[in-house]
């Protein structure tokens, strides 16, 4: 079993930056793919970026590629996601996940494991 909690969300003016923490319990989870999700009011959840569990291969979402960074800590136990250049349109709640299968082509698909969600509000 794991559980995730995120830090890090805020208000945040266009243009600025954000670094999202996912901490997670368990002593697995180096063994597990990770993820961020994020979800706009009025809209599905979709997949920002997701990590391998080495932290050697990463995916993102053609939207923030080249703004957005994931990495990880296994050490630490922890995900990060430094969020660069933010706009408008990143405004939503960023969720970390946990598990499901990872590729480099299409992300992170059916993850086992949710956190609760961190608010990022970006002001034009």
């Amino acid at each position: 079993q794991v559980q995730l909690v995120e830090s890090g969300g805020g208000l945040v003016q266009a243009g600025g930056s954000l670094r999202l923490s996912c901490a997670a319990s368990g002593r697995t989870f180096s063994s597990y793919a990770m993820g961020w999700f994020r979800q706009a009011p009025g809209k599905e959840r979709e997949s920002v970026t997701a990590i391998n569990w080495s932290g050697t291969s990463t995916h993102y979402a053609g939207s923030v590629k080249g703004r957005f960074t994931i990495s990880r800590d296994n050490a630490k136990n922890t995900m990060y996601l430094q969020m660069n250049s933010l706009k408008p349109e990143d405004t939503a709640v960023y969720y970390c996940a946990a598990g499901g299968y990872y590729s480099a082509r299409l992300g992170l698909g059916s993850p086992d494991y949710w956190g609760q969600g961190t608010q990022v509000t970006v002001s034009s």
